[in-house]
């Protein structure tokens, strides 16, 4: 039972694309209900939102791709 490199590759690409994303939708959302006196909140919000569930969307990808390397599925 052999490991497929290439797969187990693309699957460690994917959770470092969503590494920063993690970091980066609850900072963007603090920042948005922080400043709600501006007009911009909302869109700040927004995109921290879809920023969060980008990353959740790339971990549950990579982590996918990564089992399906590991067992050859």
């Amino acid at each position: 039972m052999a490991t497929n490199r290439e797969l187990l590759r693309k699957g460690v690409t994917y959770l470092t694309g969503a590494l920063p994303l993690m970091f980066l939708g609850p900072s963007m959302i603090y920042n948005a209900f922080q400043n709600q006196h501006t007009n911009w909140h909302y869109l700040v919000l927004g995109i921290g939102i879809v920023a969060c569930l980008s990353s959740m969307v790339l971990i549950f990808l990579g982590l996918k791709i990564i089992m399906r390397g590991i067992f050859n599925d």
